[in-house]
């Protein structure tokens, strides 16, 4: 296992060369187990009621924004406007309200939205494994629960109050995901609010301890930075693309088969960048808005969790991937019935 000291020096390298070095070691990594295929997913908002307080989220308890909860039709008329962009893989949200979202509720979401799309994750409250074992057999293939960071100090400082104050609870979530079937389980960390190379350490610890005790499932990582909400900075971030793109190159030489996901948070350029040194999974043509898709159709109806920097379609991007002879993939499951 990489030692921390290790970590802040590879980050801490300001010479060119050095860093054009672990890039190149990541691409030729990531064309070795990944070849050249990115695959493409949209995430879609179906609740931003919260009963939490992150000071960092556009969603929080406190943040003053319009709550929405799409009704079923709602949600048909989503999921319909994002299908018809080409997206299978679809990645259901909600804030982290219980009471809002319920079991039921999420149940309901994952049923529609079995009738537009090939593969469902969901990044939602974390649950206990029976609720993620009835989500699993109601086709639910992955399950998205970020740490957002891992020093316990600073984790009570942006978590002021709600369930996900509960920073044990939150980390144990991936286990109770394992233990219900989930085939495919996403970390990842919120660049800006912690140490950077204590979060990784202890991310690539929580990652290594997940594979050993729970193999046979997709594991993935992802590594989003803080940004404005409607301009409005939260939380301020100071994590640099150089740093990022090291983090991404460092996490590929370690885990070669882990996935790297990377989301319209990003700007264009650095997402064109990523793809060539690492990152398997993108985002595309996506909407952090509750309804944003096809419901609300302006800026000023809209309450997004954050402020996307990349705004191509999903065309754009298939057209620029195959342009640098990339293979988009749409799907890679073959829907089975989980029960």
């Amino acid at each position: 296992m990489i030692t921390l000291s290790a970590i802040k020096e590879i980050l801490a390298e300001q010479d060119p060369a050095r860093v054009e070095q672990l890039a190149q070691k990541s691409r030729e990594i990531t064309r070795q187990y990944f070849g050249r295929t990115i695959s493409l997913y949209a995430p879609l908002y179906v609740s931003n009621y919260c009963s939490s307080h992150c000071t960092y989220c556009g969603f929080h308890s406190k943040n003053r924004i319009t709550r929405i909860r799409l009704t079923p039709d709602q949600m048909r008329r989503e999921m319909e406007a994002v299908a018809k962009m080409g997206i299978e893989n679809i990645l259901l949200l909600t804030g982290e309200s219980y009471q809002a979202t319920p079991l039921a509720y999420l149940k309901e979401a994952v049923q529609i939205a079995k009738k537009y799309f090939t593969s469902i994750s969901l990044e939602v409250h974390p649950m206990s494994t029976d609720e993620y074992r009835a989500l699993f057999y109601e086709g639910v293939d992955g399950i998205t629960v970020y740490q957002e960071t891992y020093d316990r100090g600073r984790y009570a400082e942006v978590h002021l109050s709600g369930k996900k104050s509960d920073y044990d609870y939150r980390r144990d979530t991936p286990r109770r995901a394992a233990l219900a079937g989930i085939r495919q389980i996403s970390l990842g960390i919120l660049l800006g609010l912690g140490d950077i190379a204590e979060d990784l350490q202890a991310l690539y610890e929580h990652l290594r301890w997940m594979e050993k005790n729970h193999p046979g499932i997709e594991y993935s990582l992802s590594f989003p930075r803080l940004r404005k909400i409607k301009g409005r900075a939260f939380a301020l971030c100071d994590v640099n693309d150089t740093t990022l793109i090291k983090v991404l190159c460092l996490t590929r030489i370690l885990f070669p088969r882990v996935g790297l996901n990377l989301s319209t948070r990003e700007t264009p350029a650095l997402r064109d960048h990523a793809i060539e040194i690492g990152v398997t999974r993108i985002s595309a043509g996506s909407n952090t808005s509750v309804g944003g898709y096809d419901l609300f159709k302006t800026p000023e109806e809209q309450d997004p969790q954050f402020d996307i920097e990349d705004r191509r379609s999903v065309h754009d991007i298939v057209r620029l991937l195959k342009e640098r002879q990339f293979d988009p993939v749409f799907t890679d499951w073959r829907p089975i019935d989980n029960a």
